[in-house]
């Protein structure tokens, strides 16, 4: 590992060999550690190279992703070295220095989250069961694990962003070995960043199905700015040719996530980074040893590496003397080194045999304690006894000789229980001195520890100071010898002390044991002579005692029962005091929720109603209906809301169904005033001012409600009820707003389709006839210019209707083909009742198609006769190409983009318009000449006539421009209530079965409501703008 970790971690501008790199993750797993990896890169010289700094923290990268389970707590006691180099970098100004400052930031956040989660490997490669047991169910967790996630996910991309940053893009640096030299440790970033970036996906999802979408906003945008970032991360490596051989990228979606969509964690693909296999690298070939060479001193295996770093590898395959002691040096460093395992292993057999004899000393040494602490009680009982028979002297000289007996014998135990006390004394110290040794001897071990690793570190030593470490040794293993020699003899002589104490014990026993039969015999002859007077006092005493005994207990009860009143009485006025306090903490806390409730309600109601006078929101329209469903369930929010404030005020500990109410009311109401505001812009002018006064008293009161929940004083007055009167003016104005339906029955829908197409084959039919007919009594009644005029018109006119004929007749044909494809086992009847809207589409497009051309009939025949104007023409031809664009975008609606029918109708729809072109041409070119004939004649004018003349005209181009500006005016509120009164054909969709919308009423008026106007606006004719007031009509697909 040793040769490994100096030609993976050197100074030269190149990436890690992979080979090294494996070698030293292997040697981890050899010695299930990182204590050799560690004891070699301290004596690194890491603060003079930024590059070695670099190249060290990309090895201890790999090796704590790849490396033994136990390299990461032999990693942690090293994180101040790791903190050093990187804060020492960090304050000079170097580009690889700035590298190293970021990337020991990174590898101190790793070794914190993953010995704070050891579930998490340093590879983060675990399965989803295996992440949901790490996240656990309390949302706590959760939360702050998703957090130190997105932590460790910032640490791995701000380490990329500053390689990306120092890399000239404008070369192609990942073929240079400097621009390797830096990405090289970008690999881990793309896995770890892989793995980091599923599990932030499938926390948040988690997150968000346990708490508010508000609450994790803060998350989603930190999650929706590192997704752009690993992204664009991940483009850049992939677009690199060094990444492309070495690892394969995935590709991120376009866009991150929907987490307020449940269902989209299904659509989530977790990405997976492929390391593909690489070719075995060619060895390099070990070095022959000439064992017929004697091994002189030699020196360390450190010297040729930085002989081969700084001179480079010798040239030629023939080695010389030197580089064959090299060899032999190494062989001696192994050997030593194998040694001194060998030395270590013994002095720790050595030490574990002193604790295991520590330990059964001390097991005697507590036997002896417990065996004096019985003659201390063996003593005390024969004071006792002793003070007795000096009692007993008193009744008589024959217990004299007895009582002095008994004394020598208490004298002879005191001088044994002295003798016993110095021994317990004595082994005490040995103990203490046993215990100093085994430090001695530990100490002694660590020496030897640090000797080997300084043997190993310093590389430059020379083979006389490999010998004077090796002879040091030696000495060393003799002198631990002959202390561990001694200690066993001073083991051997306390052992043999300890037997004696024994035998002394055991005879204090026996001598014990006779004294207490000699002061038995005394015993029973002091009760003989004692027990006259025993018996005279026995009643006595006894009546006394049970007299005492009795009030004693009765005291003691009395007095425990007192005690035991007044702490019951302290611990219930404690808890009532507790009680009182969480119940008004509860109280303040669920206060306090309702009070922020109702103040971003407030904030939503300030927005909602700021929206009316918003200039901005001019343009945002809506549809009386949907005004109309979202008064009804606002309606509904303030019954909500009155039955939450009835429970608050019953039960102030639990606001929940108010908060809960106040909220939905809150936004419903919000949502009215702002629809109600967009309707208004689309409605006459007198509803859509009392629809914004409404909105606006809505928003009032809604506000003031708001404010008084926030306030405890007011709250009790609070009246949601008052939100309910403006509630309900706004949805009686928008009901008064929606177009009136004309009355159809569903069962007539089929019918009705197929009579508005026939009539309209029939009008277009009759058109043609009429055009006809016009063309023949113009070429009796007319000649010359009028006659071309008229018959270009005419023409152009029959060519139209044949080309609108057309359309309509394949306009039924994909009709029936739409039919017969989506009708399913339902008849055809029923198919057009389930899809009224779009039914009632055709309908409205037949009959527009149908009344265009009787007006462009009509208007024909009218200037074939001088009684009509030729604008009227060029507009009925407009009309008729937005009614056909009507037909066909009605019909296109459920058609098969790939239907033949479709193609065709498409193509008709385009010679519609071609036709309708060449009719407005006509006319206009029939017009210019009809007008060129008409010259003015000014020869019998004088100048006064002329001038006069000039005022006149002068005055009639004023009236001409007041009317037309008059006419713009009326044109445009003409189209704007068409488009208010096409709201009843609505929009297309798809119906529920038994709901569809009413159909036109056929026969109601000449010209049907149209749903849109034609998107080509004839400005080259009039010029007309918004300004004009003319608004151009929305075209309403079906």
């Amino acid at each position: 590992m040793a040769i490994s970790i100096s030609k993976a971690i050197n100074t030269q501008e190149a990436p890690v060999k992979e080979k090294h790199a494996r070698r030293i993750i292997l040697g981890t797993h050899h010695e299930k550690g990182a204590f050799t990896f560690w004891s070699y890169a301290i004596g690194l010289p890491l603060p003079s190279s930024s590059i070695l700094s670099w190249k060290f923290c990309h090895v201890l990268h790999k090796v704590l992703r790849d490396g033994h389970p136990n390299v990461l707590h032999d990693c942690q006691r090293y994180r101040s070295n790791i903190r050093e180099i990187g804060d020492l970098w960090g304050h000079l100004h170097d580009r690889y220095g700035q590298l190293v400052n970021v990337y020991t930031k990174l590898l101190l956040t790793k070794i914190s989250f993953h010995l704070k989660h050891p579930q998490f490997p340093a590879g983060l490669e675990v399965t989803d069961e295996v992440l949901e047991k790490a996240a656990g169910t309390d949302v706590n967790n959760i939360f702050q694990l998703t957090v130190e996630m997105f932590d460790y996910m910032d640490c791995e991309l701000k380490l990329s962003e500053s390689v990306f940053r120092q890399l000239n893009t404008a070369i192609a640096v990942s073929q240079m070995s400097s621009g390797q030299c830096r990405l090289a440790p970008l690999i881990q970033v793309i896995q770890d960043c892989s793995h980091l970036y599923h599990y932030t996906v499938k926390l948040l999802f988690k997150l968000h199905s346990c708490l508010p979408a508000d609450t994790l906003q803060g998350h989603r945008d930190r999650f929706h700015e590192q997704f752009h970032s690993l992204r664009n991360f991940f483009r850049r490596a992939s677009d690199m040719l060094y990444f492309k051989r070495l690892i394969q990228i995935p590709r991120l979606p376009e866009g991150p996530p929907n987490f307020l969509r449940a269902s989209a964690l299904a659509e989530h693909i977790k990405p997976v980074v492929v390391i593909p296999e690489e070719a075995p690298e060619d060895e390099e070939p070990e070095t022959l040893i000439e064992i017929s060479t004697g091994p002189p001193a030699g020196e360390p295996v450190v010297v040729a590496d930085l002989f081969e770093q700084t001179f480079g590898p010798p040239n030629g395959s023939v080695k010389d003397d030197r580089d064959l002691q090299i060899e032999t040096l190494k062989r001696e460093v192994e050997t030593l080194r194998a040694e001194l395992d060998k030395i270590k292993l013994e002095a720790q057999r050595y030490i574990s045999q002193l604790k295991g004899q520590v330990n059964t000393l001390e097991a005697e040494l507590e036997e002896q304690r417990k065996q004096k602490q019985k003659a201390l009680v063996d003593n005390e009982q024969l004071r006792h006894e002793l003070a007795q028979l000096r009692a007993a002297q008193l009744e008589g000289e024959r217990n004299q000789g007895l009582r002095e007996e008994a004394e020598k014998k208490a004298s002879a135990t005191e001088a044994r229980y002295n003798k016993l006390k110095e021994k317990h004394s004595e082994l005490i110290n040995t103990h203490a001195e046993l215990l100093r040794k085994n430090a001695d001897t530990a100490k002694q071990l660590t020496v030897t520890q640090q000797s080997q690793e300084e043997v190993a570190r310093v590389k430059e030593q020379l083979a006389f100071q490999m010998e004077q470490v090796k002879r040091e040794s030696e000495m060393k293993l003799e002198e631990q010898s002959d202390q561990l020699e001694k200690l066993k003899r001073e083991l051997e002589a306390k052992a043999g002390e300890l037997v004696h104490v024994q035998e002394a014990l055991s005879r204090t026993e026996q001598s014990g044991s006779e004294l207490s039969s000699r002061l038995d015999t005394l015993s029973a002859e002091k009760d003989t002579l004692s027990s006259a007077m025993r018996q005279r006092e026995a009643d006595l005493l006894a009546a006394q005692n049970l007299v005492r005994e009795k009030e004693e207990a009765l005291s003691q009860e009395q007095q425990r029962n007192s005690q035991e009143r007044g702490e019951l009485q302290g611990r219930l006025a404690d808890k009532e005091s507790q009680e009182q306090g969480l119940r008004q903490r509860l109280l303040d806390e669920q206060f306090a929720v309702l009070r922020g409730t109702a103040a971003e309600a407030e904030r939503i109601l300030q927005d909602a109603v700021s929206k009316l006078d918003d200039p901005l929101h001019l343009r945002c329209t809506s549809s009386p209906d949907y005004l109309v469903s979202r008064a009804q369930a606002a309606l509904e929010a303030v019954s909500a809301l009155e039955k939450g404030h009835t429970l608050y005020l019953a039960s102030r500990s639990d606001a929940s169904a108010l908060v809960a109410a106040l909220t939905q009311f809150s936004h419903l109401t919000a949502d009215t005033i702002v629809n109600g505001g967009a309707t208004s812009h689309l409605a006459p002018t007198d509803p859509a001012d009392r629809l914004i006064d409404t909105c606006r008293e809505c928003g009032a009161r809604a506000l003031e409600l708001v404010r008084q929940l926030q306030d405890q004083q007011a709250l009790q007055q609070a009246q949601p009820g008052l939100v309910r009167n403006p509630l309900q003016g706004i949805l009686q104005l928008g009901q008064e707003l929606k177009p009136k339906s004309l009355d159809v029955r569903q069962e007539e829908l089929g019918a009705m389709v197929d009579k508005e197409m026939a009539a309209t084959s029939a009008a277009i039919e009759d058109a043609v006839q009429r055009i006809e007919d016009m063309m023949n009594q113009a070429r009796h009644a007319s000649s010359g210019v009028k006659l071309e005029v008229n018959e270009r018109i005419l023409n152009s006119c029959t060519d139209l209707m044949k080309a609108i004929r057309l359309l309509v007749t394949t306009s039924t044909s994909l009709q029936k083909e739409i039919v017969e494809s989506g009708r399913g086992a339902a008849t055809q009847q029923e198919f057009y009742a389930k899809n009224s809207r779009w039914t009632e589409g055709l309908i409205s497009a037949s009959k527009a198609v149908g009344w265009g051309a009787t007006q462009l009939v009509e208007s024909a025949d009218k200037v074939v006769l001088h009684t009509g104007k030729y604008e009227e023409l060029i507009v009925c031809s407009h009309e008729i190409a937005a009614s056909t664009a009507q037909l066909v975008a009605a019909s296109k609606v459920k058609a098969d983009k790939h239907s033949p029918h479709l193609s065709r109708l498409q193509e008709c729809s385009r010679t519609v318009n071609e036709m309708a072109a060449n009719v407005v041409a006509s006319t206009k070119s029939g017009q210019e000449q009809i007008e060129e004939r008409d010259t003015m004649d000014f020869s019998g004018l004088s100048l006064i006539k002329l001038k006069k003349q000039e005022m006149e005209t002068q005055v009639r181009v004023l009236e001409l421009e007041k009317t037309l500006e008059a006419e713009r005016v009326r044109l445009g509120e003409l189209r704007k209530q068409h488009y208010v009164l096409a709201g009843v054909v609505g929009t297309p969709g798809e119906e529920e079965p038994g709901r569809p919308s009413p159909a036109p009423r056929s026969g109601t008026s000449k010209k049907p409501p149209l749903a849109q106007k034609p998107s080509v606006a004839p400005r080259q004719d009039h010029q007309l703008d918004k300004k004009d007031g003319i608004y151009p009509a929305q075209l309403v697909n079906y």
